[in-house]
């Protein structure tokens, strides 16, 4: 059975939007995890926020961090990823939550301990995550997992996916 949603597309086509959106329909108490926001300043991205499902929050990447692998202009910021966005996951399926991953990225896979804790969710239950589309090794491995239902997110069923999303989730 495919208990886990998996949402994927082009970046910013999106798929973190359509996530907030099914949370919004969800009881608070039913979920957990994160999700990530851009950090912007003067209208130009400067990093990547992250914030749990319970209002912590802390910085995924930034052009200003001088420590941390680097993706692009950014660095990665571990510590914040290690002390804030993977417990909130280990809580939500300690809880029984359904687990929101967002995202399973390039950023987030330099933490060593960011795949084994995704794997743990995978297999506990009900996730509801996005995935980059470009390829790797782990990316692809929870892409091929018999127990993902993999979604395209595009322009043209973008409005339609919150409702498919919580049918699926709840249903």
């Amino acid at each position: 059975m495919r208990k886990n949603i998996v949402l994927t597309g082009r970046p910013g086509i999106g798929k973190s939007t359509l996530i907030r959106r099914v949370i919004q329909a969800l009881d608070p108490e039913s979920v957990g995890g994160f999700w990530s926001s851009e950090i912007r300043e003067n209208n130009r991205r400067v990093g990547f926020s992250l914030i749990t499902l319970s209002g912590e929050r802390g910085v995924l990447a930034h052009v200003d961090l001088r420590r941390g692998p680097r993706v692009g202009k950014y660095c990665v910021n571990i510590e914040d990823l290690e002390a804030i966005a993977i417990p909130a996951l280990a809580r939500a399926r300690v809880r029984g939550q359904i687990i929101v991953i967002d995202e399973i990225a390039s950023m987030e896979l330099y933490s060593p301990q960011f795949a084994p804790e995704v794997r743990r969710c995978l297999d506990m239950g009900r996730v509801l995550a996005t995935l980059q589309q470009r390829r790797s090794g782990f990316q692809d491995e929870v892409r091929t997992r018999e127990d993902i239902y993999l979604i395209e997110v595009k322009l043209e069923n973008r409005d339609t996916l919150p409702q498919e999303v919580l049918s699926r989730l709840i249903g």
